[in-house]
């Protein structure tokens, strides 16, 4: 049986400007040089990060790095804690720095309100690479959470300065903030979220609505990836996850229906258009 499915692919979907230049900064030194060291996986996404591997990229961790000399290694778009710099100094190795300029700001403002002795709060995810390159910029004293439900047995200062991870829900940072202020707190909300993932929302509202089915690609480690497919379910509730072809099954869909394939801001178009070549194939 041919399921004669009609597939489009979410123009806006794919990667935000950050993962582009740093992909391309990391494809020239491939061609010219045949390998880069890159501290961490270089974008959420097991299947470009595999892509690039393939090419001579060489993925590390900050362990490693201590033991590396003389190297060029790239600074993927999340940016990076001083430590690194003071470390990439110390063992003469040569940066190659894709620090996403929305991220860099952040870090910057951050800087600025930790030496002004501002006591702050990050709304960020535990562990993801931008959230600790953040926490470095205070000396690792920011407190970061990423629900409020956290912070309800804490003894919080009366007045802080709020941060947000660039890529949360913005929805959920004002949320955020007025239950703060309703609690009694004195808040400086700095709202930091990257305009280009949180226009996201709104243009995924308008666009998963066409369609009976849609299939949200994305890794399994992208933040935002979460966000958005949040965003897809909400607005159309037959909205699948997926991180590769190889999780689609014909039975997930009707004979003609309307698909429509969006994701995060670290998926890659020729992965978008992958699963739309196997879906009409159905």
């Amino acid at each position: 049986m041919s399921y004669n499915l009609e597939v489009t692919i979410d123009t806006n979907s794919g990667f935000c400007f950050g993962v582009v230049y740093a992909i391309d900064m990391a494809e020239e030194i491939l061609r010219e040089e045949g390998y880069l060291y890159c501290l961490g996986d270089i974008v959420h996404n097991d299947e470009e990060v595999e892509r690039l591997k393939a090419q001579g990229l060489r993925i590390i961790d900050h362990e490693h790095l201590k033991d590396l000399h003389g190297e060029k290694v790239l600074i993927r778009a999340h940016g990076e804690a001083p430590e690194t710099y003071r470390i990439a100094l110390k063992n003469n190795i040569t940066l190659i720095d894709a620090s996403c300029p929305v991220v860099l700001k952040l870090q910057n403002r951050i800087k600025t309100s930790h030496e002004e002795k501002e006591p702050i709060l990050i709304f960020g995810k535990h562990g993801h690479a931008e959230v600790i390159g953040l926490q470095g910029q205070t000396n690792n004293e920011a407190l970061v959470f990423q629900d409020l439900s956290e912070l309800d047995n804490m003894d919080l200062p009366k007045k802080f300065t709020l941060y947000s991870q660039t890529t949360k829900s913005t929805d959920k940072f004002y949320q955020i903030k007025n239950e703060l202020i309703s609690r009694g707190y004195e808040v400086d909300a700095n709202d930091t979220i990257c305009r280009q993932v949180s226009n996201r929302d709104e243009q995924l509202r308008g666009f998963v609505t066409n369609f009976n089915k849609i299939v949200f690609v994305s890794g399994k480690k992208s933040s935002n990836g979460k966000v958005l497919y949040e965003v897809c379910r909400k607005y159309n509730p037959d909205t699948y996850f997926i991180s590769g072809v190889e999780e689609l099954k014909a039975d997930m869909f009707h004979p003609g229906d309307k698909v429509g394939i969006c994701g995060a801001t670290s998926t890659p178009l020729w992965l978008m258009e992958k699963v739309k070549r196997t879906l009409e194939e159905y």
